[in-house]
């Protein structure tokens, strides 16, 4: 496969990680999906072709990695010809799913077509709580009988599941059940805070003390199964309790490349809430999209870059931090990540924190992730949403 290679554009590096996240339908009803609070105004979807046409160029430029995510990926009928063309092409292949439909009999298709690995998300340890969480009666269940299957037909599994205040107490339950799925890789994954999370993050974060506990349960858990189990635990830290942000994305359109339903391209899966333009592959060709487009561009480098980050002497390490935090928090996209301490918006994330120190029940329910609270976002943009205890469980 050719790839562009030593015609690169200095500074600029190739998209190896591919998300296509097909759809936005999904059975679950996360508070804290990553997917836009406005998805309902797009209901357009790629085709089958289109989607091929998309994976095909994208190797060309390089990409060896492939997610098919959601929304729920199951949802989509062709899933089958998207993961055998994906492996004609050479790429990688990983299905990111809730495993909700997911039978042996399309498991297997999927193994036959050539999928390389699946990540089945659980919300919690025990079936109140998943159900509760994903609001749908259905969900435990299917997820336990799903992740046996995934072992059976000898796919590598990971085990999924997103950490914050309402399950992080329980998480020695979650890591038991996830070793007795003999899952190779746990995913102990701390909310991060955009779009839905953002908007339930006073029922979500947890507690600095929750936090310590939960990473000194997953130390204790990595020693006692060192040399007996193949399961690797990865602990992920909210960046809330980090006084430098990360490296989004290995610096913004530098490694990571993400698809839309209906087929915009994004240097990050949260980068469609920020007010940039971004181009769709039905109208550009992703080398142009990569390496030309306004959306792209924005953020690369260092000129973009206000005080502190501008002359801050670890902007080469973490390029600001992350850009649609710092745009969801303060406004401005371009201003330091609040989660730096250096930046001038740093009380945001510290009074965060603070409060979910208080232990205190957060005022109000949780906003779940659904098509009628997605309506009313993207109409009103009001905080008055359909509680909790009124979502009807599927």
């Amino acid at each position: 496969m050719n790839c562009i290679g030593s015609n690169l554009p200095e500074g600029v590096g190739q998209p190896l990680w591919l998300l296509a996240e097909l759809t936005y339908r999904c059975p679950l009803q996360c508070p804290y999906c990553s997917n836009p609070l406005n998805y309902d105004l797009n209901k357009t979807e790629l085709s089958t072709e289109q989607w091929i046409e998309t994976f095909r160029q994208a190797r060309k430029m390089g990409a060896a990695q492939l997610g098919f995510s959601g929304g729920e990926p199951l949802l989509r009928d062709d899933l089958e010809q998207l993961i055998k063309a994906a492996r004609e092409l050479g790429f990688y292949t990983n299905l990111i799913t809730s495993g909700m439909g997911l039978t042996l009999e399309r498991m297997q298709a999927f193994k036959e077509a050539g999928l390389d690995h699946i990540q089945v998300s659980f919300q919690a340890s025990d079936a109140e709580m998943n159900d509760y969480l994903s609001g749908n009666k259905r969900s435990f269940q299917e997820k336990l009988e799903v992740a046996r299957t995934v072992k059976k037909l000898g796919y590598p599994m990971v085990f999924n599941c997103v950490i914050h205040r309402e399950n992080i107490d329980q998480i020695d339950k979650i890591i038991e059940l996830s070793l007795a799925l003999e899952s190779d890789y746990v995913e102990l994954a701390t909310s991060q805070y955009y779009g839905w999370a953002l908007k339930n993050r006073d029922h979500l974060l947890p507690s600095k003390a929750q936090l310590v506990a939960a990473e000194a349960t997953t130390n204790r858990y990595r020693e006692q199964i060192k040399g007996k189990s193949r399961t690797k635990l990865i602990f992920v830290v909210p960046d809330y309790y980090e006084e430098r942000p990360k490296g989004c994305m290995n610096g913004w359109g530098n490694l990571f490349l993400t698809i839309t339903p209906d087929g915009t391209a994004l240097p990050c899966h949260s980068a469609r809430e920020l007010p940039i333009q971004f181009p769709k592959v039905t109208e550009e060709s992703i080398e142009s999209i990569w390496y030309r487009s306004t959306g792209f561009n924005h953020f690369r480098g260092y000129g973009w870059m206000k005080e502190p980050c501008r002359s801050c002497d670890e902007k080469e390490k973490d390029f600001g931090g992350c850009r649609c935090q710092a745009f969801m928090l303060t406004g401005d996209a371009s201003n330091a990540d609040p989660v730096c301490a250096k930046s001038p918006h740093h009380h945001l994330i510290t009074e965060a924190r603070d409060n979910a120190d208080l232990a205190q029940p957060a005022q109000g329910s949780m906003i779940y992730r659904n098509r009628k609270n997605s309506q009313q976002l993207s109409q009103t943009q009001a905080a008055d949403l359909i509680p909790a205890q009124q979502v009807e469980m599927e």
